[in-house]
């Protein structure tokens, strides 16, 4: 079985994993493109994220070493940075931290994550934008569009709206990453305080 879903916020892609594998599936392939393939399964298996930037060959095999030894199967990941997804049977033993401190790191790691692609989406708003184009006319680059009637405004203007949706996709993008970048530090600050 195959679904299609695109997340913005890490914490709420791996509740709704885990709710798939609830519901009786395994996650056997995840795309890039929000692509997720299951197929049934008889045990029950729990999913979890981890952030991780750049690791060398050897530092990556090792990483994926630790976490093999305690049962997890490394789904997705790439040793360039990225999400790694870890997948294992439920037997009560379901969290990838073995801490409170590693669990620190990890939400420092998203953060920092968060924080990156926030300022890449921010340098991309202001690339693109100008003070006009944040306004629904400054969208719209059809000359004299809202100065048209009848067909041909509307024949202009649905010609024109996914191109139009495509200029504002980045400033969306943008405040996506920053409430992810928000999270991710509202939850390092609590855990720090617990350390």
């Amino acid at each position: 079985m195959k679904k299609f879903k695109i997340f913005s916020n890490v914490l709420n892609e791996e509740k709704w994993l885990n709710e798939q594998l609830t519901a009786g599936y395994k996650c056997i392939n995840i795309s890039g493109y929000g692509s997720y393939s299951f197929e049934p399964a008889e045990k029950k298996y729990v999913i979890r994220l981890d952030y991780q930037g750049y690791l060398s060959s050897e530092k990556f095999n090792e990483y994926k070493a630790i976490y093999e030894d305690f049962g997890w199967v490394h789904v997705k990941g790439s040793r360039f940075s990225g999400l790694h997804y870890w997948q294992k049977e439920n037997d009560g033993q379901t969290e990838i931290f073995s801490d409170k401190q590693s669990l620190s790191n990890y939400y420092k790691r998203l953060m920092n994550y968060a924080s990156s692609t926030a300022v890449l989406f921010l340098v991309l708003i202001f690339t693109l934008y100008n003070a006009n184009s944040i306004q629904i006319n400054g969208i719209y680059l059809t000359p004299g569009l809202w100065e048209m009637e009848g067909k041909k405004f509307w024949f202009a203007f649905l010609f024109e709206t996914p191109f139009a949706i495509f200029r504002i996709i980045p400033l969306f993008l943008f405040i996506a990453v920053s409430i992810l970048y928000i999270n991710s530090y509202r939850n390092y600050k609590e855990i720090k305080q617990l350390l």
